[in-house]
């Protein structure tokens, strides 16, 4: 038995944005699982559209994932606490929580040795099939709701994942006050990185991107350099991947034989 206000059931009927169709998108009734003795049940207050949720609505699929029937998108979010499981101690109704949108399997080696974010078998919120969080209410694991601190709004907790992706990143690569960073591209997580990279302490970050716009942007949030390429081979690796972080931008480019030649100057 939960513990808290209403069920969802005695409430107001459970609405979701539903992947339909190519380009289709309708509001519809979204029925949530029983709630669990470790789970919580979340209306949602903030989610925010990722670069998944417009290729899963253009195409149908993200690399390797397809869109075979209708799916509730989003995975950035934040929300309110309104009912806890009856084993649920760290959380009460009332709270405002980050929900961390990947759920490990919790059997596997690689999640017993608090790995779950690569478990093979993970769940992960607006990935086929599982559904996602554009929801009014979604239950959710408590051990995956993190409470928000009071100066936080919940617009800001909805992107702790995404900046979670760009801490992750810049552990990974010990950025740190010797460090040397290029992000490359400008999108949402490269600006993020850029954020973080700076957090972490290195003196010097370049930013490579295509779009004039997203340059600019980088550029206000701090960027010590920003490069708009068009060389064959950075449109590929922004293509493919959004971030790139390393330790030695002289070691990068010297590993290719055509890069911009603006990209010299901020090798030092």
């Amino acid at each position: 038995m939960g513990k808290g206000g209403k069920s969802h059931q005695e409430g107001e009927e459970n609405m979701a944005a539903w992947l339909v169709d190519l380009n289709t998108l309708k509001i519809q009734p979204f029925k949530l699982p029983p709630l669990g003795p470790h789970d919580v049940r979340v209306r949602m207050k903030a989610v925010g559209i990722c670069g998944s949720d417009v290729h899963f609505l253009k195409t149908l699929r993200l690399a390797d994932f397809v869109v075979k029937e209708p799916m509730v998108i989003g995975h950035e979010c934040a929300g309110i606490i309104e009912e806890i499981g009856s084993e649920v101690k760290n959380l009460v109704p009332g709270d405002r929580v980050a929900l961390e949108p990947g759920i490990g399997c919790w059997r596997c080696d690689l999640c017993k040795e608090g790995r779950y974010n690569i478990c093979p078998d993970m769940k992960f919120f607006a990935t086929p099939p599982v559904h996602g969080s554009l929801a009014r209410q979604v239950v959710h694991p408590a051990d995956l709701c993190f409470k928000l601190p009071d100066n936080l709004s919940l617009e800001e907790g909805a992107m702790c994942e995404p900046l979670s992706v760009a801490v992750h990143a810049c552990r990974r690569a010990n950025i740190g006050p010797e460090t040397n960073v290029l992000v490359m591209g400008a999108g949402p997580i490269g600006l993020v990185t850029l954020l973080a990279a700076r957090a972490f302490g290195a003196p010097r970050i370049v930013i490579v991107d295509v779009d004039d716009y997203r340059l600019s942007v980088a550029n206000n949030l701090g960027a010590d350099g920003v490069v708009k390429v068009s060389t064959n081979m950075q449109v590929h690796i922004i293509k493919f991947y959004e971030i790139y972080i390393i330790k030695s931008l002289s070691d990068f480019l010297n590993g290719f034989r055509t890069y911009p030649k603006k990209l010299k100057e901020y090798v030092k």
